[in-house]
């Protein structure tokens, strides 16, 4: 196995999370492709793990807090840790190692540009970017909302713990319709996928249905909203975890609709 910094030769198959095999990555569209654009130029930063047969396997993306969606400073954050466990496409590569070599090949680059500490994020229940596996790196918790978990590790003594912003305010609802709110921050596949599909959802019902989109990929903007990758029906958040499909949020939209 070999840990490697993005190239132009991978840079399509790190936008659609080395998906390049799913509908879904199709269905996203091409918003995490601007969105990489946009901030490799504000310092995000990107490795790959490639196996023997040079099949590129797994991902991590980190970037300076200060450009992140989550408040602090100083410090690296690593939004998104993802090794390929599907079967269809590059194929199943957890349980050899490929997470453990990218998250300390980042700590490593993050340090040699004066990063104070890293900082990720996970769940606390054992799925998908589970916490328990960054505290087994060193990692500890900073801050918590909800399932989610903020960790870090610092590496200096004078490193400040990140935290989670705090939602700040409503978005309005347009009188007489059911209002759809997307924040969508840009980062994450499976959010540009729940925001698309909650655009096609909300416009099945024509005008009786006001969808509105709220870009928070700004730092500032998080911090005006406190929210990032969420999905609001007459201002009532939508529970997600894996990407709700466009059924459930066309379901969840006309149950609203008598009540308008």
């Amino acid at each position: 196995m070999q840990v490697i910094d993005l190239s132009p030769e991978h840079r399509d198959l790190f936008a659609v999370c080395l998906e390049d095999w799913s509908a879904e990555a199709q269905e996203a569209g091409p918003r995490r492709a601007r969105w990489i654009d946009r901030f490799l130029e504000r310092g995000l930063r990107a490795k790959l793990a490639v196996d023997d047969r040079g099949t590129v396997g797994g991902m991590i993306q980190y970037l300076p807090v200060e450009q992140s969606l989550v408040d602090g400073a100083g410090l690296f954050f690593a939004p998104c840790i993802w090794v390929h466990g599907h079967k269809q496409g590059r194929g199943d590569h957890r349980g050899h190692g490929m997470g453990s070599a990218l998250l300390e090949a980042a700590e490593a680059d993050a340090r040699s540009r004066g990063a104070t500490g890293m900082a990720a994020w996970g769940i606390w229940l054992p799925f998908w970017m589970k916490a328990s596996w960054f505290r087994k790196h060193g990692y500890r918790k900073a801050d918590r909302r909800g399932l989610s978990v903020l960790l870090w590790k610092p590496f200096t003594s004078d490193a400040q713990p990140p935290r989670w912003f705090t939602p700040r305010k409503a978005p309005d609802r347009v009188p007489g319709k059911v209002t759809v709110t997307a924040f969508v921050n840009g980062w994450c596949m499976a959010g540009n996928l729940t925001c698309e599909r909650a655009r096609r959802a909300a416009a099945d019902f024509g005008e009786r249905v006001a969808f509105r989109e709220i870009d928070v990929s700004e730092h500032s903007a998080m911090a005006e909203w406190g929210r990032s990758d969420e999905i609001l029906i007459d201002g009532r958040p939508v529970r997600t975890g894996p990407p709700p499909t466009y059924e459930k949020l066309r379901a969840l939209i006309a149950k609203r609709l008598p009540r308008v």
